[in-house]
């Protein structure tokens, strides 16, 4: 069988058990549909959780960034593992215990203001969309290799297929689903590393390959790697190059980012006790350490196949590069969907492949005849092309495949169900509608779900960067906007609605427009007027994937001298906080 062929088959009866789930488990009521009607195992939420946060950035992008940073792509695995830590501790059992259906409406409860909702609402939707812009991306990857599609066909599809699920069943059916697409994506990304771990050290343990010798060498596979990428002008593998502020910002935006994405917060709304949440927690942090501890293997093992495929002789001589009329099936798939590109700039049918960014390097080189790096590759097809580079049977390909689609419509499903429960519960019942019919509601629901997948199919066809980095700048802005917010409403009682909105809209605002300036839009319009240097102009140092701690400082800082300065919350809210945090009652249904 094709290779297209059984792709076709293998996610083609993904889609069917995803879809089959959806029918079988569609939601009848608004609990269905927001909160799944609280009836969720914590086994099964642990892992719908891990399946709701182990997007495309996890599966496709995140290794992809190992691969070609190294060991400046710790931050990621850092910062995305330990916000569960903080999720677990401080918010989930006690946004359980308060038990309603979203984060806007706890917000707008607790500060006791329509305005607060809306501004939570708004805060939401920035955050969401831009996270669903990643997952899109993720999606138009796989599909335009795998299905041999047009990306925006591709886009096409993995909309009608998340309409189906997130639309019919709600989170009822996108929790189930969600369950099935976690068994695919960890199988998916799990076997391939174990057989190319195999095939480069013969040990079996991805974990332990990571730092073994490469079979037959004696040389350590980290120890190689460095001596390949440091020999054609690429930093050390093993050496950071990021400064010591721009990674504990980093890694703390993604850490507090995770503890207030409103896809995940919710969650833990779906399980039956206060106790529950926090099991939940604990359920995912284990399920997401599978990918996790393996994700640091498959970057540097993609890493070392990649070199060693287009540098096949000695570093510096002509003849060791890869001809490019010979050039492998691989390259020759991934060159057709536009993510890996060739231009053979000085004619001789070669492919050169350095760091022409570092001009002693790129002076040597000059010796040679090379007149410049020849080749770009994509960061974000390194998992997907892994197997293929490795030589690995068809199966395990389609299997990829069908985990990058599982792992990109997981997360993608959970955003859209939080943005159209913001739509339906909390403007048109909360704010607009207070006396809309359950039924009503529901049908709101799916009304907004479906736009709100129209609009992440649009931001799917040009987003402002790789996944993990879109999907970094979403921690970013959940990390300054909704989780001081959320954090203050829970342990300190006297942060009023004044002083939660101005620190939300200031934590927002900052971030977004410091993200913009330097990846947005901004760019598009007036070009980059720093020059190439970016990191020079960046404030303290601090990049846009972690600027997004300084806008979570200024929200602390502005709501609470605000509230300081205005009248302290009504009494009954004041009870209401005390009867959230104090861990009593924890069999409360």
């Amino acid at each position: 069988m094709s290779l297209q062929l059984l792709t076709y088959v293998v996610v083609g009866l993904s889609f069917a058990l995803y879809i089959g789930i959806a029918i079988w488990s569609r939601a009848h009521t608004t609990g269905d549909f927001y909160i799944a009607g609280k009836g969720v195992s914590p086994v099964a939420n642990g892992m719908a959780t891990a399946a709701d946060w182990m997007s495309a950035a996890s599966f496709i992008s995140m290794a992809g960034l190992i691969a070609f940073l190294g060991y400046d792509g710790s931050v990621y695995l850092m910062g995305w593992t330990g916000g569960y830590v903080l999720l677990a501790l401080l918010l989930a059992p006690y946004l359980r215990k308060f038990g309603k259906f979203t984060v806007p409406e706890f917000i707008g409860e607790r500060y006791y203001s329509r305005v607060a909702r809306i501004v939570a609402v708004i805060c939401l939707i920035f955050i969401s969309f831009t996270y669903v812009a990643g997952q899109m991306r993720g999606v138009g990857i796989v599909f335009s290799r795998f299905l041999e599609v047009d990306v925006t066909v591709g886009l096409v599809i993995g909309m009608g297929v998340v309409f189906t699920y997130a639309v019919l069943g709600g989170m009822k059916g996108i929790t189930y689903t969600q369950v099935a697409q976690y068994c695919v994506l960890i199988f998916a990304y799990t076997v391939p590393a174990i057989f190319i771990a195999i095939q480069i050290t013969g040990n079996p343990i991805p974990q332990l390959a990571f730092g073994d010798d490469i079979a037959g060498s004696g040389v350590s596979l980290l120890d190689k790697l460095d001596d390949i990428v440091t020999s054609l002008g690429f930093n050390q593998y093993t050496a950071g190059t990021k400064s010591r502020i721009d990674v504990f910002c980093i890694t703390m935006a993604l850490m507090v980012g995770t503890a207030g994405l409103p896809h995940v917060i919710v969650r833990f709304f779906t399980v039956p006790k206060v106790r529950d949440a926090r099991i939940s927690a604990g359920y995912a942090l284990l399920f997401i350490a599978i990918l996790y501890t393996t994700a640091p293997a498959v970057g540097s093992m993609a890493r070392y196949n990649l070199m060693n495929t287009i540098q096949t002789g000695e570093v510096g001589s002509v003849d060791g590069n890869l001809v490019y009329d010979e050039r492998p099936g691989w390259f020759r798939t991934w060159e057709q969907t536009g993510l890996v590109q060739f231009e053979d700039k000085n004619g001789d049918g070669r492919v050169q492949y350095y760091a022409d960014a570092n001009p002693e390097f790129a002076a040597e080189a000059t010796r040679y005849g090379w007149s410049g790096n020849e080749l770009t590759v994509d960061r974000d097809i390194m998992v997907l092309a892994n197997p293929e580079i490795a030589g690995l049977p068809n199966w395990v390909i389609a299997l990829v495949a069908a985990g990058g689609i599982a792992a990109a419509l997981s997360t993608a499903a959970g955003l859209l169900l939080v943005i159209s429960a913001a739509v339906s519960h909390d403007l048109i019942k909360g704010i607009f509608l207070p006396n809309i019919s359950d039924r009503a509601e529901l049908r709101a629901g799916r009304i907004a779900a479906a736009f709100a997948i129209l609009i992440a199919g649009y931001l799917g066809f040009d987003p402002p960067g790789w996944v993990a980095q879109v999907v970094a700048f979403a921690f970013g802005l959940a990390a300054a906007s909704l989780f001081p917010a959320i954090l203050l409403g829970i342990f300190f009682k006297r942060v009023n609605r004044e002083g939660a909105i101005a620190g939300m809209l200031v934590g927002l605002l900052f971030t977004y427009g410091y993200i913009e300036y330097f990846k947005g839009l901004f760019l598009k319009w007036a070009g980059a007027p720093w020059g190439e240097n970016i990191a020079e102009h960046w404030l303290f140092g601090i990049s846009p994937e972690g600027i997004g701690v300084i806008g979570m400082l200024l929200n602390f800082a502005v709501a609470i001298s605000v509230s300081m300065m205005t009248a302290a919350p009504p009494e009954r809210i004041q009870d209401m906080v005390e009867h959230i945090r104090i861990p009593r009652n924890l069999e409360v249904q």
